[in-house]
């Protein structure tokens, strides 16, 4: 018989399909896991749970967390995420909405994906108006002092949140940068309560903005939709007044994503 057919009929991973299943795994979860946390779910022995998870990480696939125990994706593997949202068919459908709200509300739109060190811009649509902000796509941007880096904080667990604002250096780039602690932990907090993020000339002077949540389909944030203007044509406020429009777009995409 097979290895792998006896493999199946044990219950086991078939040889050639371990390193796929846990990676998809370390996905699901997440947060950073160990290997012992996945013992169970993939019925595999110690030794080879350890094995692949060195593989993994020596091929850039995952990386370990600060605690040198547990791993989460690595550069490798959030590329292959990127990759495959953009994929030419789920592409062509994203840019259409991104396009339609943009048109809606008559400013620059943006799809924005959390990376290890900051947000990075994964689509846009530009406003028609001559004076615009040049933030192209690739761009990466912090998490702190943006409305779609703030989104994304406001995702984590609080524990997690604690974990990044005890080691970041809340560097100024703009007269409304929250360079306080508290301040930026009493702003996530708001942030997490009411659904949506701002940015008011905190990364870039005379700029403001406001992020949504895109979610997957276990409700966990997996990019950011995001508006950004001149001050000279929106202030937070009058930008707010387009909160469901940017909220619609964001449940059609996620209903894109999770299809």
């Amino acid at each position: 018989m097979p290895d792998d057919l006896a493999n199946q009929q044990q219950g086991q991973i078939p040889t050639n399909l371990r390193l796929l299943v846990l990676l998809e795994e370390v996905a699901k979860a997440g947060v950073p896991v160990t290997p012992t946390a996945l013992k169970d779910t993939l019925n595999l022995p110690k030794p080879t749970l350890h094995r692949l998870f060195n593989t993994a990480e020596a091929e850039g696939f995952l990386q370990r967390d600060i605690d040198g125990r547990s791993y989460g994706p690595g550069p490798r593997m959030r590329q292959l995420a990127v990759h495959t949202v953009s994929s030419q068919r789920i592409r062509t459908v994203r840019l259409a909405i991104l396009r339609s709200v943009a048109e809606k509300i008559g400013e620059t739109c943006n799809i924005a994906t959390p990376d290890r060190d900051g947000m990075t811009y994964l689509d846009r649509v530009e406003t028609h108006w001559p004076l615009r902000i040049q933030l192209p796509v690739g761009t990466q941007v912090p998490f702190y002092c943006t409305a779609s880096g703030k989104m994304y904080l406001s995702s984590l667990r609080p524990a997690y949140f604690d974990r990044y604002l005890a080691a970041a250096a809340l560097d100024s780039h703009a007269p409304g940068t929250i360079t306080d602690k508290d301040a930026l932990k009493t702003e996530i907090e708001m942030t997490r309560k009411r659904g949506y993020s701002t940015d008011n000339q905190e990364f870039m002077e005379d700029m403001v903005a406001i992020a949504v949540p895109i979610l997957d389909d276990r409700k966990r944030l997996v990019s950011t939709l995001s508006v950004h203007t001149p001050l000279q044509r929106h202030d937070i406020a009058s930008l707010g007044h387009h909160i469901e429009d940017l909220k619609q777009a964001a449940r059609e995409l996620t209903a894109l994503i999770s299809s």
